[in-house]
């Protein structure tokens, strides 16, 4: 039998019934958000083993009466001891004071208690901390060594010098998260308490943190970096490659979660140490429009020491966006200092 004619309804596409183009519609949309998600897996699959290959073979493990600490030397010259502030590790250590290389310099480079591969003792005070890296100090061979500590490391950074001033150079705070009768407990830029807690989150998933640098770059420069969004816009590429870095340099972020948690109590609400045991000289730089407010944290730790030092810079948020070239002659400036007397 020949087919039967199609009737007007089934030649017009428009007298398709609803029920055929809705079907489509969400077909089309499961198909692109599968898509989507398959791009999205496939591009956090890479970044992911990217920061994993970043630190692996690149430091030593050493045996302590503190537990595991991890460690990484770059560089020849006068020692200086690198503390890093919070979401670091050695890595960050190395890229953080890494600039002093080529001034001359030699860059030790530890892991903090509960980041990457150190260990984690019950009590993982700053005082604690101190007395595990003069151990580490000692145990690779040197007698004294410049101590530089970074946002958060500027607490241990302080307790060495307090607690092991025969083995301190001299001291550098940058942008030091330390006690000043101005600030605030939990002062910070997240946000409050819920900020925080949010923050806090992120910084336990690997997947999660990397998602929200993608999503909402900007607010994880304030969030998590302290800085402003609008500065790092308006600035070099290399500075603004420079701070990507800095950001993305925190994955595997699940890899740091224990120190952060830390780096929460003990910067959060930092406590007032006697500056006036400090002999050695130190230095202190910060940024006025630091979002974390260690300007006068860094003012009140300088006035405190006897030989201290103050440097000052008006805006640059809290990874001193524009600042860097400037801040390093500055460092190494008042180290030379020091090593002529």
């Amino acid at each position: 039998m020949p087919p039967e004619t199609p009737g007007v309804a089934d030649l017009h596409p428009t007298a398709r019934p609803r029920r055929a183009w809705k079907a489509w519609l969400l077909a089309g949309f499961a198909a692109t958000a599968l898509l989507a998600g398959a791009s999205t897996l496939v591009a956090y699959s890479r970044d992911i083993r990217a920061a994993e290959a970043r630190i692996q073979g690149r430091s030593a493990l050493i045996r302590s009466p503190y537990g595991q600490i991890e460690y990484a030397i770059a560089g020849e010259g006068t020692p200086v001891l690198a503390i890093h502030g919070s979401g670091g590790g050695f890595d960050q250590g190395l890229a953080m004071l890494g600039p002093l290389n080529r001034y001359g310099y030699k860059v030790i480079a530890p892991s903090r208690f509960g980041y990457l591969r150190s260990g984690r003792p019950e009590n993982a005070s700053p005082e604690v901390q101190a007395d595990a890296l003069a151990w580490l100090v000692s145990q690779l061979g040197y007698e004294r060594v410049i101590i530089a500590g970074g946002s958060a490391g500027a607490l241990p950074a302080l307790q060495f010098a307090i607690r092991h001033p025969e083995k301190t150079k001299a001291v550098v705070l940058l942008v030091p998260a330390a006690y000043s009768p101005q600030r605030k407990p939990n002062e910070n830029a997240m946000g409050g308490p819920v900020g925080e807690r949010i923050v806090l989150a992120l910084l336990r998933s690997d997947f999660l943190f990397w998602a929200a640098t993608k999503l909402f770059p900007g607010k994880m420069t304030r969030a998590v970096l302290a800085t402003d969004p609008k500065l790092v816009r308006g600035a070099a590429n290399q500075e603004r490659a420079r701070v990507n870095a800095i950001l993305t340099g925190i994955l595997p972020v699940s890899r740091r979660a224990r120190g952060l948690v830390d780096d929460t109590r003990w910067a959060g609400a930092p406590p007032r140490y006697p500056l006036e045991r400090i002999v050695a000289p130190l230095l202190a730089v910060s940024v006025k429009d630091d979002l974390y407010g260690t300007y006068p944290a860094a003012e009140f730790t300088a006035a405190g020491v006897k030989n201290g030092r103050f440097v000052g810079y008006p805006t640059g948020g809290h990874v001193w966006v524009g600042r860097d070239a400037k801040m390093w002659n500055d460092v190494a400036a008042f180290l030379k200092d020091v090593e002529s007397k």
